[in-house]
């Protein structure tokens, strides 16, 4: 990865770069925070050449939020978690392109969803958002659980809800199902015509599907049978991250991700019970992996 280190390092930066949205935050290097900014989707599936310039843009967004410019970029560290870099060579690809910071370090969503909810500290977080992830740590010991793309994993994540949705309408559509509120709801994005989901499905990315959660969250809390049953099967997966992560020895375990905050009352009143809460968030993380890269001739203060 190419840097630069021509000026002494004054901020720090940590992006959380996901499926559905790209999130950044700058702090000096008391920890006060200076800028945030907002992009879209930056997973390595939308190719590198685009996650390079999602990661730019949000970071020149972040500094000029913080009243700063171009000039000031080579005295950021940055620390950067991007969902897809532990595929096979994203870390590699990733790590191969130019950046102008005084250093970067890479690591998963997951990780850095991780660093922030225990705050560097042993345990595990189960990230429910567009996608769905396990992390664990302890000790020296570091485990993943799922995490493997959709639409063969990311199980009880927003774009598994909203492939389900799509499912039970069409089906809904063409006389398999009863319609319900939340059929009618989904196939009328598509003027109630197959065709047009179908031309709409060969384009849909996973942030597309996971589009449709929040709407199935609402109409599973007003008892749409078709909603209930989705989130219920949901759950019945996140139950089960829960469990194995418990039984890989996490001495805590605590939720993250844009959907976790509703789902959560989904899950059994024991499950609930063995939940902890996050002390931060997957911005914490990045910016403690940023702090962790810190080069050691400029330590923080």
């Amino acid at each position: 990865m190419r840097t630069v280190q021509t000026q002494a390092l004054r901020y720090f930066l940590g992006i959380d770069a996901g499926g559905s949205h790209c999130r950044a935050r700058l702090t000096g290097r008391g920890g006060a925070v200076l800028g945030e900014a907002k992009a879209g989707t930056a997973n390595t599936r939308i190719g590198l050449e685009n996650l390079h310039k999602v990661l730019l843009s949000v970071a020149n967004d972040t500094l000029a939020a913080a009243g700063l410019g171009q000039d000031d970029m080579p005295s950021v560290v940055a620390g950067m978690g991007i969902a897809g870099i532990s595929r096979p060579g994203m870390l590699r690809a990733v790590s191969g392109l130019e950046f102008p910071f005084r250093s970067v370090r890479l690591e998963s969503d997951a990780v850095i969803a991780n660093l922030g909810a225990h705050l560097g500290e042993d345990g595990a977080t189960l990230v429910l958002g567009t996608g769905s992830v396990a992390y664990i740590k302890v000790g020296n010991t570091r485990t993943m659980i799922g995490g493997y793309g959709f639409p063969i994993s990311d199980e009880g994540s927003g774009a598994a809800l909203g492939l389900s949705a799509m499912r039970h309408a069409l089906r809904a559509l063409d006389g398999r199902t009863e319609p319900t509120p939340l059929s009618a709801a989904v196939t009328a994005k598509f003027d109630h015509d197959t065709s047009r989901a179908i031309q709409w499905m060969d384009e849909a990315t996973p942030r597309d599907y996971a589009a449709f959660a929040p709407m199935i969250m609402d109409y599973a809390e007003k008892n749409d049978p078709i909603a209930r049953s989705i989130v219920e099967d949901a759950v019945k997966h996140i139950e089960r991250f829960i469990e194995t992560i418990f039984a890989k020895g996490a001495p805590r375990c605590a939720l993250a991700g844009g959907l976790a905050q509703r789902l959560r009352p989904w899950l059994r009143e024991r499950t609930a019970a063995r939940l902890s809460e996050a002390k931060g968030d997957s911005l914490d993380g990045a910016l403690i992996l940023a702090r962790s890269g810190c080069p050691a001739d400029s330590p923080p203060r």
